[in-house]
């Protein structure tokens, strides 16, 4: 099948040269990679490693894609309101900006006009323009924190969240529809221009985001005392990153040597802020300074990245970490500045720590686990905004956080600026840093440590081995380990709870994901990634003391890698 597939590119006579070339001097195993299947949408939408082929992001792939986002639309929304048209941004990837302009060519065909960003922008600006200018949908062109070699194509409704499960299957079933590629309906750049069909959008979104973003400040005439190295690390918080951190009156140092539009990330190992190595330039920049942050954000900037000065060097806090510690310093001086609701809720998702959750509850609001994938969110946000339930703070273990609900999305620069906001603070009254703070909240509510462990396994042997190991896991439930009895079982693709022999069905959309309950509160989490090659597994515990916590997550994530490894 994929050798048929392969063999219409190659007669194809008006291939791109660049894709033409790609599939030169390749070995029979690289191209049926490049030609097995076609690329799918997962958490984070779709992304790919670009190049020739149905199973890469190419300019045929992207038609493809926006001819199905374009019909769905056409299909929902009543011909005058399809002027209210899609909001189009892009990060520094390699062919972003060609692929946003891709976009918005078929777009134009169905008449639907299309606001572009006039130079990259951030993921969480898009979510936000996509409501500020009531338009119908948005998409950023981003592979986020992926290798330089990948793109990605990410959807919004017109609440600014990613599309759920439920439309987005139907988005998907549209896309399938098309069988082929290179006959997808273009307008060209100059025709859109003509009809009013194509608008470039920039400074007057900027502000109006801006101007929200600050409001996350719990005291923004506090004295400045903190000290912030940041990077973009070459993406797009940029501009809006500095333009914040200046306007707010911090003093702040920038990693100069990637505040530059390098698609191939050429100074850092992986662009990730989650990585030790995406802070190695940054850690140059603080130890020269003597800064007391660091801050990094990927490339797409919808995830933060914290590093904290300490006498030993710079300490890179967890997702969970900062989550519980801008809770706990949201949570507390709002109490201050009697500014609490009567009524509010917390957003995390089920591999998250328990401790955000913990304080959360210690001030009598609730807790709302969802699925991995910030969409779920989003879409719980949506379902409260019109009650009078507040939106108190939304966040997942992999440096995605949200503060206020402006944005449907993860938020990095929301979140850089309440955690300098916090650091600020604890540094101006008590002479304290997050790290400082960290352990008084450990203290307080017990010590919650978290590991995860990636399994990389590429291609197509990969995903099937991946899909081997959940499905042994699905098949054979655990029932001790690490020297304790397994209290819960919680299948999210059968939609099963299993606890004493009882069987309960669980609420959440169905997805690939077994989370294991321990009677001693310990957990551990099998997940397939929805956005890269490899098997997540999310391990968390507590203990009295921080020594108890990391014996017992060692013990815990060293009996469940062992489970693992044999299944072949």
């Amino acid at each position: 099948m994929w050798r048929d597939h392969y063999e219409r590119w190659l007669a194809y006579p008006e291939l791109e040269p660049s894709l033409r070339k790609d599939m030169e001097d390749k070995t029979e195993h690289e191209l049926e990679e490049m030609f097995h299947s076609s690329l799918g949408f997962g958490t984070g939408g779709m992304r790919g490693i670009l190049g020739a082929g149905t199973n890469r992001l190419n300019v045929y792939t992207i038609r493809k894609a926006n001819d199905g986002l374009a019909r769905y639309l056409v299909k929902n929304y009543r011909k005058s309101e399809l002027i209210r048209g899609v909001c189009i941004a892009y990060d520094n990837r390699k062919m972003s900006k060609e692929f946003a302009i891709e976009s918005a060519k078929v777009l134009g065909y169905y008449g639907i006009k299309s606001y572009l960003f006039d130079d990259l922008r951030p993921t969480p600006e898009l979510s936000f323009a996509v409501r500020h200018l009531k338009a119908i949908a948005g998409i950023v062109i981003t592979a986020s924190h992926n290798p330089p070699n990948y793109n990605g194509y990410k959807i919004y409704d017109d609440s600014g969240c990613q599309y759920t499960p439920f439309y987005a299957d139907q988005i998907v079933s549209m896309v399938e529809e098309v069988t082929d590629l290179f006959s997808v309906p273009v307008l060209e750049e100059s025709e859109l221009k003509l009809l009013g069909l194509l608008e470039y959008i920039g400074k007057e979104i900027d502000d109006a985001y801006v101007a929200l973003v600050k409001t996350v400040l719990l005291h923004p005439t506090l004295e400045k005392k903190l000290k912030v190295v940041f990077t973009p690390l070459h993406g797009t918080s940029r501009v809006l990153g500095a333009r914040l951190l200046e306007e707010c009156g911090f003093t702040f140092f920038p990693v100069m040597s990637q505040f530059n539009q390098d698609s191939s990330f050429s100074t850092v190992k992986s662009p990730n802020p989650e990585s030790p190595a995406a802070f190695e330039e940054a850690i140059k920049v603080g130890n020269i300074h003597q800064a007391d942050l660091l801050i990094a954000t990927d490339p797409d900037a919808d995830r933060l990245g914290i590093a904290i000065k300490q006498e030993s060097g710079y300490l890179l806090l967890s997702g969970n970490q900062t989550g519980a510690i801008l809770i706990d310093y949201l949570l507390k001086q709002r109490r201050v500045l009697q500014t609490l609701p009567k009524r509010g809720v917390v957003f995390n998702t089920i591999v998250t720590s328990d401790l955000g959750a913990k304080i959360a509850r210690e001030f009598g609001y609730d807790v709302i686990s969802t699925l991995t994938g910030f969409k779920f969110i989003g879409e719980q946000a949506k379902l409260i905004e019109k009650s009078d339930v507040e939106f108190l703070f939304g966040y997942e273990e992999s440096y995605g956080y949200v503060v206020k609900d402006f944005v449907r999305d993860k938020d990095s620069l929301q979140a850089m600026m309440l955690a300098v906001d916090a650091a600020n603070y604890y540094l101006v009254t008590e002479g304290k840093t997050l790290v400082d703070k960290l352990h008084d909240i450990y203290k307080e509510y017990g010590y919650y440590l978290e590991a995860l462990h990636s399994i990389d396994l590429f291609g197509i042997e990969g995903a099937k081995r991946i899909n081997r190991i959940v499905e042994w896991f699905r098949n054979h439930p655990v029932r001790f380990i690490a020297g304790n009895k397994v209290d819960i079982i919680e299948d999210y693709e059968t939609g099963k709870r299993l606890q004493n022999r009882s069987i309960k069905m669980l609420t959440l959309p169905r997805s690939n994901v077994i989370k294991t309950i321990l009677e001693n509160g310990d957990w551990f989490v099998l997940r397939p990634s929805g956005t890269e090659p490899k098997l997540k597994l999310y391990v968390g515990v507590t203990g009295q003391t921080l020594e108890e916590a990391q014996e017992r997550l060692h013990s815990l994530s060293k009996a469940i890698l062992a489970m693992v490894e044999p299944i072949a």
